[in-house]
């Protein structure tokens, strides 16, 4: 823990404002706060050149994907809507049927894009990487589109992603992603909890 506090003490400032834009999104995005957006962008442009030193290609290319959902993101989140609750941002949940197609499918594409950088570039752990990168598409989808499961998704995807920065030697990197565990699982509940009140509040309107 001292290794990595003192690593986050010294870190370039490029990759301080990297980590603090990160942990902003993550909190942000959990509070339903349309700025998490543009401290998406923030992180994402600095994060795309630090992973592909690394070689982890695949997730360097996720951060690109980022840059152009943060400007999505802030769309969506910002249009208005003609619910009686036209002030907040309207929550959605999923049919465990439409995730279980949906993850079939993701990780059909993943091992797909896994071969294909295993067999043509240098880049380390190519079918994690690939998984990580998909399932993160897919999951930054569900987050513009206000859909609850999305924090499932980075649960699991954040837990694989620890161990790949581990392996490659990003220690603080994975310290951090272990953090956005936590905050996934606190944004998990809070959007529950709000779709639910929700749910309740749009029954008694109709009573």
């Amino acid at each position: 823990m001292e290794n990595i506090i003192h690593h986050y003490l010294t870190l370039p400032l490029l990759e301080v404002i990297a980590v603090i834009a990160s942990l902003l999104y993550v909190v942000l995005a959990a509070k339903k706060n349309i700025w998490c957006w543009p401290a998406a962008f923030i992180s994402t442009v600095i994060y795309t050149f630090l992973f592909y030193k690394f070689y982890l290609w695949m997730d360097s290319f996720l951060q690109v994907y980022y840059m152009g959902m943060a400007f999505y993101g802030w769309y969506c989140w910002n249009k208005p809507t003609e619910d009686f609750h036209s002030n907040s941002i309207q929550l959605k949940t999923y049919t465990a049927t439409t995730h279980l197609i949906s993850i079939v499918i993701l990780t059909i594409i993943s091992l797909s894009v896994g071969w294909f950088m295993d067999k043509y570039t240098p880049t380390d752990f190519p079918y994690l990487d690939s998984a990580t990168t998909v399932f993160s598409v897919f999951s930054t989808y569900l987050v513009a589109q206000k859909v609850i499961e999305n924090w499932l998704y980075w649960i699991v995807i954040d837990a694989v992603s620890i161990y790949l920065y581990v392996e490659k030697g990003l220690t603080p990197t994975a310290f951090l992603f272990g953090v956005f565990i936590l905050i996934a699982a606190y944004g998990y509940y809070i959007w529950r909890q709000e779709y639910k009140d929700d749910d309740m509040t749009h029954s008694e309107v109709l009573n």
